[in-house]
């Protein structure tokens, strides 16, 4: 089997979906690797890493089996794979794109998009979503810490003491339990919402503070993801992020339903009554977000509420999303270092 992991060309991407501690894998197991000329060089990884590991470098997928990328390809990339094989990527984004399935099927081109795998026990070592999920809950909190005006961490100095800045993350699956711990190594006095009682436990263990236990119905289906809720629900949930929000210094927001736009959570109403200085990070962005007033890929100021839309944050540290161990890995400075993806029964 012939295996060619192809150059990511959409502007920001940094990841690779192979890296050469996974090419050596793949070798080892009897697989013939090529990698496309400067496939790993945005995640550090030089042609001569991956020839060292075994792979061949070559200028695209000819005569490939299997053709490996993190950004599904364009159209005009799809006239580059060989018919009849086997693409597979991070996240293919065709549902509802006729005329992208159609030139699949034409091509006779087998496509496998790894974030519609369900997220169940066997299948845990291919769960890209919860290991993106993991690398975006931590980067947010640095980029909110980055754009909030104070420190995270109460500060005694000899001019007095500098209180604590107050963390709020919206969503407690993967992403959210990430972004409160890492809040919580930084200093910060963290709380976080979930409309699941069962992730109340959870959110308690890192060392945050519970929000939403007192609603009349919790959206939480049986196996475990979060669902819709009735109006009167939904208005005492308003009311109770409202009051939250008043008091919040950074609030970050992690609630996504795939393939559906994300749900609004924080309306205007709520943003104007944060204090001027105060940050958003919404990692929903990209379906729509759960900010009213996010924009997608901008950085806005409303009445002095700084509204972080990130796009794409996974790619910001350099992380891959490999298709031997969908593992998320991170460059140091003469050695590769793989890091499992954390699980949770929460979605992200």
């Amino acid at each position: 089997m012939k295996v060619a992991v192809l150059k990511e060309i959409v502007a920001g991407e940094k990841r690779a979906a192979a890296v050469p501690a996974t090419v050596e894998k793949m070798v080892a197991a009897g697989i013939e690797v090529q990698i496309q000329a400067g496939a790993g060089l945005a995640s550090g990884f030089s042609d001569g890493d991956y020839q060292a590991a075994g792979a061949a470098i070559s200028p695209g997928a000819d005569g490939a089996d299997v053709v490996a990328k993190v950004q599904r390809p364009s159209e005009q990339d799809l006239d580059g794979i060989p018919e009849r094989a086997t693409l597979i990527a991070y996240s293919l984004q065709s549902r509802g794109d006729a005329a992208y399935l159609e030139k699949l099927k034409r091509r006779r081109i087998s496509a496998l998009s790894l974030d519609l795998l369900p997220r169940i026990a066997r299948a845990q070592n291919m769960d890209v979503l919860s290991s993106m999920a993991n690398i975006a809950g931590y980067k947010s909190v640095l980029l909110a810490a980055n754009a909030l005006g104070k420190f995270f961490p109460m500060l005694m100095t000899a001019a007095g003491t500098v209180l604590p800045a107050r963390v709020f993350v919206l969503g407690a699956g993967v992403a959210g339990l990430q972004a409160v711990a890492t809040a919580r190594r930084l200093g910060a006095v963290v709380s976080a919402f979930d409309i699941r009682p069962a992730v109340k436990e959870q959110v308690e263990s890192l060392g945050a503070r519970f929000v939403g236990a007192d609603l009349d119905q919790h959206g939480e289906d049986a196996k475990g993801y979060a669902k819709e809720v009735n109006a009167d629900t939904a208005r005492k949930e308003k009311e109770l992020l409202l009051e939250e929000m008043k008091a919040t210094d950074a609030c970050i927001t992690t609630a996504l339903v795939p393939g559906k736009r994300a749900p609004v959570l924080v309306t205007a109403q709520m943003v104007e009554a944060m204090r001027p200085g105060t940050v958003i990070v919404d990692l929903a962005a990209e379906q729509g977000g759960n900010c009213e007033l996010t924009e997608a890929g901008k950085e806005i100021v409303h009445r002095g509420v700084t509204i972080i839309g990130a796009v794409n944050i996974p790619s910001a540290t350099r992380a891959t999303c490999s298709i031997s161990s969908c593992t998320s890995t991170t460059r140091r400075r003469g050695s590769s270092r793989s890091t499992p993806p954390t699980r949770s029964s929460s979605p992200v």
